[in-house]
């Protein structure tokens, strides 16, 4: 029951969109070493504009 928990807030993060920062710190361990990650906000933020455009290309309602 205990890993449930965390699996449910993954998959409830992924429906309204929001990425996955602990998957992306696996990516960047496994996949790119010598690269340092973006921290949690940065990485947040990022996606976002990448999601919607950023601020002045976003899209509207």
């Amino acid at each position: 029951m205990s890993a449930l928990i965390p699996r449910l807030r993954r998959i409830g993060a992924m429906m309204v969109g929001m990425p996955d920062y602990d998957a992306y710190l696996a990516h960047m361990r496994r996949h790119h070493p010598e690269r340092t990650p973006m921290d949690r906000t940065r990485f947040f933020r990022e996606r976002q504009e990448a999601r919607y455009g950023g601020r002045n290309g976003g899209k509207c309602c």
